[in-house]
């Protein structure tokens, strides 16, 4: 009978799964062994069972393998990390070198905006820095128009504040009573004026105005 393959997946079984864990180690243990024989090869073999039992297998000594491989492991970091340099310097110089180009063109550019350097340019040339300079005006001036129609939103904003409060101030003065505060100059004229009706009307003749005085003035009657 042609034997079936086996699907890769964890044993649920835990009799079937110990069964299979014996018989593949066994097998491993054999190919390690005869690998070392046949190949005259170093081999150093670790397994622990499930349960944490160990099992190895050893040409030489486990020990002696592992030293050797870790000192191996640590040239390979080494070398490992000398090429990751080197790759990494040489990626820092092309974007060094790339970024070098960059900064030329933008200046070569910044200077054609600037009207200078303009000798050595082609005809194609001078039509690109003349349609880069109608673009920059034009983002310019759609700039400023959006700024002019943020100011005037806010002043209309100012103008209804203002024009809210002159309305409340124009009911306040509506509902305030209106009383009038004479002048100094103005009282003391008027004042001045009922002093001297009142003198006029106590002068007479000298035997009707004898012993006689001004009730509101207070002061003897002057002779004629």
């Amino acid at each position: 009978m042609v034997r079936g393959k086996t699907e890769l997946k964890r044993i649920e079984n835990a009799t079937s799964r110990q069964v299979t864990f014996s018989k593949r180690r066994s097998g491993l243990l054999k190919k390690a062994f005869e690998l070392s024989v046949l190949c005259d090869a170093e081999v150093a073999l670790i397994v622990f069972s499930p349960k944490g039992k160990l099992y190895e297998f050893s040409s030489s000594s486990t020990t002696k393998t592992i030293e050797r491989y870790q000192k191996n492991d640590k040239s390979l970091g080494r070398l490992n990390r000398k090429l990751t340099d080197q790759l990494t310097t040489e990626h820092l110089k092309e974007e060094v070198a790339t970024m070098t180009r960059k900064l030329e063109f933008l200046e070569d550019s910044k200077r054609k905006l600037l009207g200078h350097g303009l000798e050595s340019s082609t005809l194609d040339e001078l039509q690109q820095v003349e349609e880069q300079l109608e673009k920059s005006l034009s983002n310019i001036r759609a700039r400023k128009n959006l700024l002019f129609k943020e100011q005037i939103a806010q002043l209309k904003e100012e103008e209804k504040i203002l024009l809210k409060k002159n309305a409340d101030l124009r009911k306040r003065c509506e509902v305030l009573p209106l009383t009038l505060t004479p002048f100094p100059q103005v009282e003391k004229d008027v004042e001045r004026q009922i002093m001297e009706v009142e003198t006029e009307l106590f002068i007479g003749r000298p035997e009707t105005r004898k012993n006689s005085y001004c009730p509101n003035l207070n002061t003897p009657p002057t002779s004629l």
